[in-house]
């Protein structure tokens, strides 16, 4: 009977949360190790299925990095980066268009389904949502490097996600772009879903990681901090405390929020049903970025 009642406590407490994003956009980018461990990936599904059932309208946004690497080393190509990026030649290119379109979209559109929710993939080969220009990197001496053919978004389909997510339907959205003339372009995952957050006034953007937040001793899982500032966060690169990998993620959640997204959330993959108990308890399991 006490453990009845625990389960009416916690479904009270986020009743709250539940009526407060109710009618409210939340993007979640999911990419990286994540997608290769199907049991974060289901629970993260049934995340987002819960979700867009108590009323919320989910956009599900997916690279697949470490699918596509496999998939070069079994055609012997070797990846190579540039400024964090994937250097994207045409094979490459075709890669990664096969693997984020033809494999990993329509297996999470399938899961999703399920799981009695409904999906599809939003790209190229359906009705594409991402349009994006060549990017323009440049090194420490301002000289210009050549990342191939990778995009930086531009223009978000905002009324085709409306008219998507207003009948209740996940999109699912790879990060594989079309330019002005409708050459494919691979883009940053994380950027990507920056990009859509904002075209779309989301109320949240979550981004899934292999850590459980923001640490200040990154050796130490216990010093993540649930809440920051933008401000603190620049600081925070600044003095180093924010390096490598999670670099471009919290400059892609300092952007959004700079464009008017509401919050930015980092939470544990591995983590079972993270990002609910992010979203929808008092305390949180993440790390909460606000403007």
């Amino acid at each position: 009977m006490q453990e009845a009642i625990r389960k009416a406590d916690t479904l009270i407490e986020a009743l709250g949360w539940i009526r407060r994003f109710r009618g409210r956009y939340v993007v979640v980018k999911l990419g990286g190790s994540t997608l290769s461990d199907s049991t974060a990936v289901d629970s993260l599904l049934t995340d987002i299925v819960f979700m867009a059932t108590v009323g919320m309208r989910p956009i599900l946004v997916h690279g697949g990095g470490s699918a596509i690497s496999a998939a070069m080393a079994r055609e012997g190509i070797e990846p190579t980066f540039v400024e964090g990026r994937r250097y994207t030649d045409q094979a490459t290119l075709k890669i990664a268009s096969r693997v984020l379109i033809e494999e990993i979209c329509p297996d999470l559109v399938c899961r999703i389904q399920d799981r009695g929710g409904r999906a599809t993939g939003l790209h190229f080969g359906t009705e594409n949502v991402l349009t994006a220009a060549p990017l323009q990197l440049t090194d420490d001496n301002g000289q210009t490097i050549d990342p191939g053919f990778v995009g930086q978004v531009t223009h978000v389909d905002r009324d085709l996600l409306s008219r998507v997510c207003s009948t209740g339907t996940i999109p699912v959205i790879p990060s594989i772009a079309l330019d002005d003339h409708g050459h494919r372009l691979n883009v940053n995952a994380d950027t990507a879903a920056a990009a859509v957050a904002r075209a779309i006034d989301a109320e949240k953007l979550v981004f899934l990681s292999d850590i459980p937040g923001i640490l200040t001793d990154v050796n130490n899982p216990d010093s993540r901090l649930s809440h920051v500032t933008a401000t603190e966060v620049r600081g925070f690169i600044s003095d180093g405390t924010i390096s490598g990998g999670m670099v471009p993620k919290v400059q892609a959640a300092l952007d959004a929020l700079a464009a008017g997204v509401s919050k930015v959330h980092i939470v544990d993959a591995g983590m079972p049903h993270s990002v609910l108990l992010e979203i929808y308890s008092d305390t949180g399991v993440g790390t909460e970025i606000v403007g």
